[in-house]
Formats: structure tokens, sequence, C-alpha cells
């Protein structure tokens, strides 16, 4: 027992060392940027992966990764952190175009890898779908990181952000019915495939709405911001585990709870400042978490295995285009008929050059059996179009977002945002400073010389956000919907205030919300 035990001590050691070196260099390429400005240009994710196959290259291996240990410690962070961001009412009224993505797409993702690999490749069917499927989901980890860094607006990044947290649950249900094909354990079976799929969503959402309608309502009996934020915590993994369990899609109850806390809980159960502090820890966790897995997609590359199976990655590269293409803008053009969705077609183009598979991909392809002869051409071809996409693919993205104009407005945003927040903020600090004009022992001329360089400050930022306003007229619409939020938000919290009270046994529906509807036709 005491060798055991001895043995234990030296393996947990171990690890420890690997995770700090791991952690030491994740956060050593996040000053990378601050030291050479050009490096500014890449998105930090990428640069993690570039850095990682550096150590590839170089045959330094941190950390094996493993479909545990992304599946079941990475994902359901990442997962609620994106989930708990992404607003309902935004997700409502493209509801219906990410569906389409998220099940349609699917299909037809893994219907263009496989027999393009089939007719191409020359690989057995069930082979060249079972890859289909493993790069059938785009990933909502690099999805979701690579599209905030780079400021796309928020109708696209609601589109393709909706998409990847949808996709998997589709994704997951076709790799478990395909696995069984090439081992010959199964046939496949249309109805049974859709019975499945219907179960494990079913149970997901099932799940992930009575956990978190149930942290919602029991947040309402307190107000401790460290338990409220640890229980966000708790529910992520919790609610991945047990769908597990029980035979769900851990992905779609994670997405569903992190939905509906995001949304409904952090409303009705939760003080501004404690959505803050809850915001705040899972921005952290989800930049801890991206920093370890980016660099250990990087770090896993066998440049050796990459290159005995280059004309099969290629195949398989050029047929996941071309069905995500068809997907697209096939489903785009009938989403904008049936439902008026109105994607244009610049945007339909970014969603599909933006298309990145990453984790969640590589997690599918070293879950297959180990017995299954083309195990290892299976991995290396899904890591060689993973790698694809990422480097590519995501670095190709922002010169595409600019060529097409549809990050113009960013930065203007951000800069009218900027100078209203310090505009803000000054007044704040004049106000205040009038009342210690009579506080003894505050000199006059002490008094006289902060008030005139608070004033000149706040004169100059009227100015230039006057200025700004005449020279880009759209940003009065701006203006005007940042607004409408911060009027709605305060609605919202009144109405979870008389809740928290006990005066309401519901929440209200937001008032604004519904004339906002009435007056824009429901957009």
């Amino acid at each position: 027992m005491a060798l055991d035990s001895t043995t234990s001590e030296v393996v947990i050691a171990e690890q420890l060392k690997q995770f700090l070196l791991v952690l030491s260099v994740s956060l050593g390429v996040a000053t990378l940027p601050q030291i050479f400005s050009w490096l500014r240009r890449i998105p930090y994710t990428l640069l993690l992966v570039i850095v990682g196959l550096g150590l590839a290259f170089v045959n330094v291996r941190l950390v094996n990764l493993s479909p545990e240990l992304i599946l079941m410690i990475f994902l359901p962070p990442l997962l609620f952190e994106a989930a708990w961001n992404l607003k309902w009412s935004d997700l409502k009224r493209d509801l219906f175009p990410i569906c389409l993505y998220a099940v349609v797409g699917v299909i037809i993702s893994i219907a263009g890898v496989a027999i393009g690999l089939h007719q191409f490749a020359g690989l057995e069917l069930s082979i060249a779908l079972l890859v289909g499927a493993s790069l059938s989901a785009t990933d909502p980890v690099s999805v979701t990181a690579l599209f905030r860094e780079l400021g796309a607006s928020k109708r696209l990044r609601t589109l393709m952000e909706g998409e990847s947290l949808f996709n998997d649950g589709m994704a997951v249900v076709a790799f478990g019915l395909l696995v069984a094909l090439p081992l010959g354990n199964a046939k496949l079976d249309l109805q049974s495939a859709l019975l499945e799929f219907f179960q494990v969503v079913g149970i997901g959402i099932s799940v992930g709405g009575l956990i978190g309608f149930g942290i919602s309502y029991l947040t309402q009996r307190f107000d401790l911001p460290l338990v409220e934020q640890s229980l966000t915590l708790v529910s992520a993994y919790s609610t991945y585990l047990i769908t597990e369990y029980l035979g769900g899609s851990g992905v779609i109850g994670v997405v569903t709870t992190a939905l509906i806390l995001g949304n409904f809980g952090s409303r009705i159960g939760m003080n501004p400042r404690t959505r803050f502090i809850v915001t705040e820890f899972w921005e952290f966790l989800a930049f801890f978490v991206n920093s370890i897995v980016f660099l250990l997609i990087g770090d896993q590359i066998r440049f050796a295995v990459l290159g005995d199976n280059l004309k099969t990655i290629a195949v398989t590269i050029a047929a996941m285009v071309v069905g995500r293409a068809v997907s697209i803008y096939a489903l785009s053009s009938l989403s904008n008929w049936l439902a008026k969705s109105n994607i244009p077609l610049s945007e339909q183009t970014v969603l599909t050059w933006g298309g990145l598979r990453g984790s969640v991909s590589i997690a599918l392809a070293l879950s297959v059996p180990a017995i299954l002869p083309q195990r290892e051409e299976i991995i290396a071809t899904v890591f060689g179009v993973v790698l694809f996409t990422l480097l590519v693919q995501g670095l190709t993205t922002q010169p595409l977002l600019e060529k097409l104009q549809l990050l113009g407005s960013q930065p203007l945003h951000q800069k009218y945002t900027e100078a209203i927040a310090r505009q803000v903020a000054l007044q704040r600090a004049l106000e205040y400073l009038e009342t210690t004009q009579k506080r003894p022992g505050i000199q006059p001329e002490f008094y006289h010389y902060q008030k005139t360089l608070l004033s000149g400050e706040i004169t100059f930022l009227q100015e230039e956000i006057d200025k700004l306003l005449d020279e880009y007229p759209n940003l009065q619409e701006f203006t005007t919907e940042e607004l409408r939020g911060e009027l709605l938000a305060i609605e919202a919290d009144t109405y979870a205030e008389f809740v928290r009270a006990g005066k309401l046994n519901k929440e209200l529906s937001p008032f604004l919300q519904t004339t906002h509807d009435v007056t824009d036709g429901k957009e």
C-alpha cells in the first residue's frame, strides 16, 4: 500500500509539472504580441497553434491529448461561457437558419466528405463516412474565440456561434452511429438514426433545462456572489456528466443550461454586481482553457504521419470546403425564402470560409476504437484538416471580413464607445468634485485647477463625439440600439428585484422588448 501511495504521489507530481509547463508556455505566448507588434494581427488562439506546431517540430511533447481530456475537462467550460454570453433575443431571430445549418448542414457535410474520399481517395465508404462525421461539426471553441478576437458583427457572431454550439449534438449522434459500421456491428438505418438523434437531443435539453431552471430559482433565495459563481461552474460539469450518463448529448445539455442561466437565471436570481462577477469569471476561465487547448492541438501534430496521408488530407479538405459552400449557400437561400432571414451573400461567404474545425473533431477521431485498422489514417486525416482550417482559413478570415467590409464599423463603434465611457467617467468625477468644494483642507486653487482640467477634457470629448456623429451618421442607429439595450436591462433588473423581494411570483415580460418587436416589424 505504501508503494502504491508513493507511486501515486510521483504520478501526481509529474502531471502537475506538465500542467505548469503547458500553462507557462501558453501565458508566455500571450505576451508575445506586446513585445512584437507585428504579431498583433494574428489572433491569440492561432498564435498558440503555431507555437504548438513549433514544439511538435522539435519533438517536444507537453501532454498527450485524449478524447476524455477534451470532452470532459476542456469542453464544458468553453461551451458554457459561449452560451452564457449568447443573448436569446439575438438567437431567436436567427433560430431557423441556425437549426438548418446545425442539422441539415451536418448531413450535407458528412455526405460531401464521404463521397469525395470514396471516389477520389479510394477509402471504404464506411471509413469515409466516419471521417466525414468527425469533421461535420464546426468547433464552438475555435469559432467563438476567432470571431470575438476579430470583432465580427453581432449578427454574424450569433449565426456562427449558434450553429457551432448546436451542431455538435447532431455530429456526435452521427459519429456514434457510423463508428459501428466498419466494425460490422450495425447497419445504416434511417429510422434508428432519427430515433437516436431525438433521444440524445431530448435528454440533453431536458437535463439542461432542469438544472438551468433549478439553479435559477435557487439563486433567488440568497445573494452570495461567490456561491452563485461556484454554482455556475458546478452546473457546467454536472450537466455534461449527468446527460452523458443518461445517454444524451452533454454538449446540448451544457448549452441549454448556460442559455437559461445567462438569459433567465442571471436576471431573476443575480443582482447586476453578481452578474458582472460571474461573467468576468467565465471570461477568465475561457481564456485559461483556450490557452491550453489550442497549444496542445498544435503540439499533437505528427509531421511524418501527416506526410504519409497528404493525398487523403487534400481530398478531404477539398470535399469539406465544397460541401460547406453547398450547405451554407443553399440553406441560407432556403432560410431567406421561407423565414425572410435576409442573410446577405457577404455573410454567407464568411460563414462558409469561417467554419473552422478544432477540438471536437480531434476528440471524435481519437475515440475511434483501436481495433479498427484504419484508425491511424483517420486520426492523421482529421488532424491535417483541423490544422488547415485553423491556420489557412483562420488566418485568412480577417482579410476576408475586411475585403467584404464586414469589420468596418467595429473599430469605429469601439472608438465611439470609449469616448462616451470616458466622458461619463469624467462627468461623474466632476460631480463628486463639486461636493468637496467646502471640505476642510482643500485649497481653492487645487479645486479650480481640477475643475478646469475636467471641464476642458469633457468639452473636448463632446466635440470629438459630435464630430464622429457628423462624419458617420450610422453611429446614430448604433447609439439608439445601445440606449434601447440599457433601458431594457434596467426594466428587466427592476422586475427581478420585485421577484427576489417576493412581491411577484414570476418575472414580467419586458414591455420595451415588445414595443421594439412591434416597431421593427419583428425583424
